[in-house]
């Protein structure tokens, strides 16, 4: 009997730390998943109607019990693309659209005796919602493992925990009716709620370091924005002497760039990030995530840094081909121009074909292509 209680305080646990965090920072992205995580704790049939001595009509049980799964999968992965993006995409509203589409036509089917007719119906009716319910949790912990929370930390007990919640109610279809499995399970899911709250806790009150920063020490617009193109680092120094003075975002695979104390540096590298010591706003990244390496960027420049730095296409164009590469390159470009801010590329033409070059020249301003020199500097 004591698991059930457990299961109470986890739930709740786990939303108030999400909570804090929502009025802290007063951001929707967070009050989004806090709601799907304080319906969760409500758990009205199990922990206001049945104490009250209250029960839902046998009829309209089968619907009723599965909506709470689709509406938290619903404002759990709302919230967590918010975590992950600057704004939805339109693919992101397709897909979700989708899902609750699916999610409605279920009920309808739920409301019939469709599902009544096969030998497992229980198995049937459960399946679709805690396959949403399970996945969005999972989700919700890949993203802020990927993005938000530092590795290697006791922050990461909080994706870990979801996901591991997220595991544990995809099984519960086919083992919710096996007497001896089902107590272990509810334990299990209590247990990684409180996984989840410890690490929520720690992120919330004592953050550590980050590749997104909330605050940048020094803000100030820049001086001019674009995306320019050089030959090499002597280059830009001879036409905007003062850029390493500003914020700036540094994309590089050598830790020898001079910067001051408000730059932040991404270290291309294949080394394992996870043991590498993160210190001084470095932090190591692999080739082969440009996918979440555009978006840091993107968090980093609505937080305040003013320029991007990128000394490496050649690096990337080796681990990812030229192809996948230059579309990192121009939708980063595309982001840093829609924010107002400068994108400054070091890039050798000998080291692509002309094709290639050309390409890029098509994208990028260059001092021969932009003869104003002085609007560079100050």
């Amino acid at each position: 009997m004591w698991i059930i209680p457990f299961n109470f305080i986890s739930r709740w646990l786990l939303f108030l730390a999400v909570a804090y965090k929502t009025i802290k920072t007063r951001e929707k992205r967070w009050g989004l998943i806090a709601t799907a995580l304080f319906i969760n704790a409500l758990e009205v049939e199990s922990y206001i109607l049945t104490p009250l001595g209250i029960f839902i009509k046998p009829e309209t049980y089968d619907v009723m019990s599965v909506i709470p799964a689709f509406v938290i999968s619903v404002l759990l992965i709302w919230g967590v693309i918010q975590l992950k993006k600057e704004r939805s995409e339109f693919k992101d509203v397709a897909i979700l659209g989708l899902f609750v589409v699916a999610a409605y036509i279920w009920l309808f089917l739920l409301a019939t005796e469709l599902f009544d007719r096969f030998e497992h119906s229980f198995t049937i009716k459960t399946s679709f919602p805690a396959f949403a319910f399970g996945i969005s949790l999972i989700y919700a912990g890949y993203v802020l493992r990927s993005y938000i929370i530092s590795k290697n930390t006791l922050e990461e007990l909080f994706p870990w925990g979801l996901g591991l919640v997220g595991g544990i109610n995809l099984t519960y279809p086919f083992a919710r009716n096996i007497e001896w499995f089902a107590p272990m399970a509810f334990l299990a899911a209590a247990l990684f709620r409180v996984m989840a709250a410890i690490g929520a806790v720690k992120f919330v009150i004592s953050p550590a370091k980050r590749a997104v920063f909330e605050k940048v020490p020094k803000k100030e617009s820049p001086e001019m924005s674009g995306a320019f193109l050089f030959k090499n680092k002597e280059e830009l120094k001879q036409t905007y002497p003062d850029f390493f003075e500003k914020n700036v975002i540094i994309i590089t695979r050598d830790l020898s760039k001079n910067r001051n104390t408000n730059s932040l540096v991404y270290w291309v590298t294949k080394l394992e990030e996870d043991s590498i010591k993160k210190e001084d706003h470095i932090y190591p990244i692999s080739p082969t995530k440009m996918d979440i390496l555009i978006d840091l960027i993107t968090k980093n420049l609505e937080h305040g840094y003013e320029s991007v730095y990128i000394d490496t296409f050649e690096y990337l164009v080796l681990e990812n081909g030229f192809e996948s590469a230059s579309k990192f390159l121009f939708s980063l470009k595309d982001r840093v121009i829609s924010k107002n801010k400068l994108l400054i590329l070091i890039l050798d033409p000998r080291t692509l074909t002309e094709k290639q070059m050309a390409l890029i020249e098509r994208e990028f301003l260059t001092l021969t292509s932009h003869p104003e020199r002085r609007r560079f500097q100050r």
